[in-house]
């Protein structure tokens, strides 16, 4: 593909898990808690009380925007007829930091994933997971493809192939390019989804998770140090700290005074700061011509765990402003089709409007694309192939209809 992103992936940082997340709510099913220790029944009645965080909602809209105006701001891009940072000299520099929307999005992931398969069978949570994140995608792709293929052709050259492949979402093994460079993070997800089924599998245990989210990180930068690419491939040690440190956050939610725990954080703080620096830290230094001290970047990671923190364990998780989730049910299909939408929008308008009003236009398009996607296609579809995919699931190997066992 003509156009590159942060190094071998092209496009733009995002989390789809975060990303594809309805209203988040806290697992409540049946009458134990997820740790099903002696303190279950009150933290039943406190997740009762506050069902949403909305605040996350929040936070996952602003990281697909920061995403969105990185991309469209500050990473070089032919679709402004002269360079971006003549275009945005003072905002660009700021924008740039969009790039690293993936690390909160991945820190969200780890919480909201874990949280969403406490309490639930591997079939409810397989077919959950098919309904959130395939009607959209399968909407991004065709959406994307289609403008690509027949409205814009001399953007990058693709192919129907291409496009066909896409849709498996497993492009990244089958070794098919991405029709779009945000996909990229749609296979790391993936991989993530895999660890938290065996958890499932096995059972979701407080000892299990404090262990796997401290020594799953520092094995996976083991094995980048010992350049071992096959291990690195399954660990995946640029994003490990990120999944591993959001998913003791769900922990913190039962047990706030667990020292493991807040020690297992701070490991996962300095490991994805270190990981970011010299990843995607330094690609988006090389994409945007930019050069930033390295305090920034272990400021935006530390930062992007402190206010996962706050929106979940402080009385701010107590926010009730709907309209926080409204928007974050749009960051999916948002992220999704931004980009080669967004650059088509610029690339009509930009020799005839001031940048500032061409940069919202094509903010705006996205946006409404993505509520169209969103109303007529997630919310629809979503449910359906919910059912359906439990019911294949179902007929194929039947499963128990219990909840994933409680934590002793």
């Amino acid at each position: 593909m003509a156009l590159e992103g942060l190094g071998e992936q092209r496009g733009a940082a995002g989390g789809p898990a975060a990303l594809d997340e309805s209203p988040i709510h806290v697992s409540s099913s049946g009458s134990k808690h997820p740790f099903g220790n002696k303190r279950a029944d009150g933290m039943n009645r406190a997740t009762q009380a506050k069902p949403r965080f909305r605040l996350l909602d929040g936070l996952r809209i602003f990281a697909a925007l920061a995403v969105v105006l990185y991309h469209f701001t500050a990473r070089e891009n032919p679709y402004w007829g002269r360079p971006v940072l003549d275009v945005f000299p003072d905002f660009a520099p700021v924008a740039a930091f969009g790039a690293l929307g993936v690390q909160l999005f991945f820190i969200i992931s780890g919480f909201v994933i874990l949280m969403s398969a406490s309490g639930r069978s591997i079939r409810d949570y397989v077919a959950s997971r098919a309904g959130r994140l395939l009607p959209g995608y399968w909407a991004g792709v065709l959406l994307t493809g289609g403008l690509l293929l027949v409205v814009w052709p001399e953007a990058t050259d693709i192919s129907i192939t291409q496009v066909l492949a896409n849709l498996t979402m497993l492009q990244t093994p089958l070794g098919v390019e991405h029709v779009d460079g945000v996909y990229w993070t749609l296979w790391v997800e993936l991989k993530f989804y895999v660890l938290i089924g065996f958890f499932m599998m096995f059972g979701i245990t407080k000892l299990r998770i404090l262990t796997v989210s401290i020594l799953w990180p520092v094995v996976a930068a083991m094995a980048e140090m010992a350049d071992n690419n096959l291990l690195s491939e399954i660990l995946m040690p640029d994003y490990a700290p990120l999944f591993a440190g959001g998913m003791l956050l769900f922990v913190l939610l039962e047990d706030r005074r667990n020292f493991v725990c807040w020690f297992g954080i701070l490991i996962n703080v300095a490991l994805a700061a270190q990981q970011t620096q010299t990843g995607q830290f330094k690609r988006m230094e090389d994409i945007t011509g930019l050069s930033f001290p390295s305090v920034a970047c272990w400021l935006v990671v530390a930062g992007c765990f402190a206010v996962v923190a706050a929106a979940t364990l402080t009385r701010l998780s107590r926010l009730s402003w709907t309209g926080l989730s409204f928007a974050g049910s749009l960051t999916y299909p948002l992220y999704l089709i931004h980009e080669y939408l967004g650059w088509w929008v610029i690339h009509l308008i930009q020799d005839a409007l001031p940048s500032g009003i061409t940069l919202s236009l094509a903010v705006g398009v996205c946006c409404g694309v993505a509520w169209g996607i969103w109303k007529y296609i997630e919310t629809p579809l979503g449910p359906s192939i919910r059912r359906n995919v439990s019911s294949g699931i179902s007929s194929l190997a039947p499963v128990p209809s219990t909840r994933s066992s409680p934590v002793r």
